[in-house]
């Protein structure tokens, strides 16, 4: 198992949609923003990525996410992006400072109620089977992680594998 890390990114909607504390905003100076990080990844340890928690106008902002996807970087930390946004540049920008990258092909838990969420994981699936792979985002709700592991023991049986982010990273470091 890998765990990744959400970080609270401005929303378009900021401050009536506030992610919480400690926001990186683009309206924050580079080194606001990496203190802000900084906090964040303080919180604990052994994490492999950092996700956006929320974050449509940050990930769009070229000159507030370079120095963000730079410092993942520096720290050997993969960027996986939630898929909500289709303005995101961190796509490019990780591919330029050779920061492994994910985009999450959806959302599992916008709500958290069971029966939707193995509805959004047999949609996953269908998706996994016409790419070869997918990635699901969800928070460690109880229902979500309930609901996933029961899924996970039914899906291996119909062929499904489920791997660690890492695995299906683009690392621009190995070509």
């Amino acid at each position: 198992h890998e765990i990744v890390m959400q970080v609270p990114l401005e929303p378009f909607d900021y401050p009536n949609v506030n992610p919480g504390r400690n926001t990186l905003t683009v309206s924050a100076s580079p080194d606001e923003n990496l203190k802000s990080l900084h906090w964040a990844l303080s919180r604990t340890t052994n994490y492999t990525g950092v996700m956006n928690y929320m974050g449509a106008r940050f990930s769009a902002d070229a000159s507030a996410m370079q120095p963000f996807i730079a410092e993942l970087g520096k720290r050997g930390l993969a960027y996986i992006d939630d898929g909500s946004s289709s303005r995101s540049v961190a796509p490019d920008l990780a591919l330029k400072d050779g920061v492994p990258f994910v985009a999450g092909d959806m959302a599992i838990d916008a709500v958290q109620d069971r029966g939707e969420i193995l509805k959004k994981l047999d949609s996953l699936e269908a998706t996994a089977r016409a790419k070869g792979s997918a990635v699901g985002i969800g928070s460690a709700f109880d229902i979500t992680v309930d609901t996933v592991t029961s899924w996970i023991t039914e899906a291996k049986k119909r062929g499904i594998e489920i791997v660690p982010i890492s695995a299906v990273a683009i690392d621009p470091q190995k070509g």
